[in-house]
């Protein structure tokens, strides 16, 4: 599942392919915190609050960046490097997913308390 390339990037590093999966994960990431806060009825503290969250995203996704390309540049094995691509990208995608769910219950707590 993880595994599939795009056209035209079988020959690209792992740094490129997570940089690129990275892009798809935070725009998911927005789309999904944006619809679900619209949603619930957000007030603008809770699009300031998604203003905070996507700038903390933007800040871990560099950091995992600035680790492939170390990654890449390391002597790991092609299937070492395999290995945690897979896991990385399995965490990445469970985090955008799940991150964004996080204000269901926030908004639902925001909603009982100053409504």
């Amino acid at each position: 599942m993880f595994d599939s390339h795009a056209i035209g990037s079988r020959n690209a590093g792992f740094a490129k392919r997570i940089s690129t999966h990275l892009a798809a994960a935070l725009v998911t990431f927005c789309l999904l915190q944006i619809f679900i806060v619209a949603k619930m009825g957000g007030s603008l503290v809770l699009h300031l609050g998604i203003i905070v969250a996507i700038g903390g995203f933007a800040v871990a996704a560099r950091g995992l960046e600035r680790r492939w390309h170390m990654l890449e540049r390391s002597d790991l094995s092609q299937s070492g490097l395999a290995l945690r691509f897979r896991r990385d990208l399995l965490q990445l995608w469970v985090a955008s997913l799940l991150g964004a769910m996080l204000w269901i219950p926030v908004a639902i707590i925001f909603r009982f308390l100053f409504s």
